[in-house]
C-alpha cells in the first residue's frame, strides 16, 4: 500500500495498492524530489475516466514499470475533481 490509502478521494484510493510509490500533491513529494534530485512524474485523472483506468492497468499495476518509475521519479497522483 502507498500513501494514497490515507486520501479522502475515492479516485486516489483506487491507486493505493499500485506498486508505484504514489504521493498525493503536497510539500512532502516536492521536498523529496528536491532532496533526491529527481523529476516529478505527475498523473492527473478522475474516477470515471476510462483511459485513466486503462493506463493504471497497463502501466501502474505492472511491477517492472513501477520499479522503473520508483527509481527514476517522485510519483504524484492528482484527482482532477479536487
Amino acid at each position: 500500500m502507498n500513501r494514497l490509502a490515507q486520501s479522502k478521494s475515492p479516485y486516489l484510493k483506487q491507486h493505493a495498492d499500485n506498486p508505484v510509490d504514489w504521493y498525493p500533491w503536497g510539500e512532502e513529494a516536492f521536498e523529496k524530489a528536491k532532496k533526491e534530485d529527481k523529476p516529478i512524474f505527475l498523473s492527473i485523472g478522475y474516477a470515471t475516466c476510462h483511459w485513466c483506468h486503462v493506463m493504471a492497468h497497463e502501466s501502474f499495476e505492472d511491477e517492472k514499470v513501477a520499479e522503473l518509475m520508483n527509481e527514476t521519479f517522485i510519483n504524484i497522483k492528482v484527482d482532477r475533481e479536487e
